[in-house]
This record gives structure tokens, sequence and C-alpha cells, in this order.
């Protein structure tokens, strides 16, 4: 396996200074860049370790702490193993700062992560990828509308929110985007109704996105999780699989 060095990083932001995670090739050469964004119990050692599996495939990770406005990872302290129904208080405090991040913070917080990429010695010239998971997969599909001259690839994992009937919702910038796009939903998902699958599926598809959607039987959300009861070890693999392929068609 790839060698890998990861480290700690500040990324400037109009709104402040967001802590991340960089982890790369430790050949110290430039790879291809790809954003990735958290879920929605935030930057921990577990996505640490999906990061670090990212980049021994040959890539240039970076994970930004996306609640930064309210502090620096861990904004919420979370257990090595992350049970809610041990906690019933978790999502009282977790809920306020996924609602904090919108279209608007997402923007300015994607100018500054693309920014640094496109600054950085250790990321090629090319295009870059976003992928997410739960809440970031919300904030990948904003990011491939509202970058559309800078993401190749965009995928989401396990997601919620992702077509909705806010005037804001994700699945409106459809239209813009000319990346290649991989949804893997859970097909036991609250966040995700059958509804809002379909409505995904159709908006991208009549706005000519390349794109697959599917839905991971039996799986949970939260499914790549795998510090929380959601893990589903062949779903995981099965994402992986996904993921791998779309970056190397893409980049």
């Amino acid at each position: 396996m790839t060698a890998v060095q990861g480290t700690a990083v500040d990324i400037p932001t109009a709104d402040g200074v967001a802590d991340a995670y960089l982890v790369h090739p430790a050949d110290g050469r430039p790879h291809p860049g790809v954003l990735f964004f958290q879920d929605a119990y935030g930057l921990r050692p577990h996505l640490r370790a999906m990061a670090d599996r990212l980049a021994a495939a040959g890539y240039t990770v970076l994970v930004p702490n996306v609640f930064y406005r309210a502090g620096r990872a861990p904004v919420v302290p979370l257990g090595e193993f992350i049970d809610p129904s041990a906690d019933p208080t978790l999502w009282e405090r977790l809920g306020p700062l996924v609602g904090s991040v919108g279209a608007a913070e997402a923007s300015r917080d994607a100018d500054a992560c693309l920014g640094w990429l496109a600054d950085s010695p250790l990321v090629d010239d090319g295009p870059v990828a976003v992928t997410g998971y739960c809440m970031g997969a919300r904030l990948a599909l904003r990011v491939a509308a509202t970058h559309p001259g800078r993401v190749a690839a965009a995928a989401g994992f396990h997601g919620g929110g992702l077509a909705t009937d806010a005037p804001d919702s994700p699945h409106l910038g459809a239209g813009n985007i000319t990346a290649e796009l991989y949804f893997g939903h859970a097909d036991q998902d609250h966040s995700l109704p059958e509804e809002q699958i379909r409505l995904l599926e159709e908006t991208l598809t009549a706005a000519g996105v390349r794109h697959t959607c599917e839905v991971y039987e039996g799986a949970r959300h939260g499914y790549t999780q795998a510090d929380t009861p959601a893990y589903d070890r062949e779903a995981d693999e099965r994402h992986w699989s996904a993921l791998l392929g779309l970056l190397k068609r893409a980049l």
C-alpha cells in the first residue's frame, strides 16, 4: 500500500479560519485533489482514516471542519464509538451545527477550500473531485453546481435532503453541473425518502448530467461510518469501489 503523510492545516475563509486535515502520498509529488466533506459527527479519527485510504490510492485529500464557525474540531467531543441511542442529548448539540451550514456558507467555504487546493504544490493542475457523507453529500452536490469549471467528479453516500421542496434544495443546481456524479443511497434512510431519490434522478437526467444513482439494499443511513452502529462492511466496500472507479474515470 502506498505510504501517506497527513497533517493538520488551516484554511482562511471569508468567515474565519477552517481547521482541516490534509493527507497525500508520501512521495511529495503533486496528485489529483479531492475535497472530502464530513458527516454530521464531524472531523474525527475515523474520517481521517477514510481520507488516508483515499490518499493511498493516489490522491491529495483535504477534509475541512465545516463546523469551524463554532470552533475547532472536535466541536462536539465524541467517544471512540458513537452511539446516539446511548446519548439522548447528542443530536440536541449536533442539530444546530448541521443547520448552520447552508447554501451560502457552503459556497464561501468551497471557494476557500478549492482555492487552497489550487495553490498547493501537492495538488496537480487538473480538475478536482468532491466526495461527501450524510450532510457532506449535500455539500458535494452544491459544490459541483457552484464550481462547474473546477469539479470533474462528485460523489455522495447516505446523503439526506438532496432533493427537497426548499427554495435552495441542492438538486436545483443540476443545470450548472458539468461533473460526473455518483450517489450511493441507503434504502433504510428517513432523511432521503423514495420521492426525493426519484426527484433527484429525474432532475439530473433532465439536466443532462452524467450520473449514477444506486440504492444499497439493506444499508442504513451512515453505512460507511465504522465508528457507529450503522456501519455495514459490505455496503462500505461497495462505496469504496464506486468512489475509486469514479475518481479514476474523472481525474
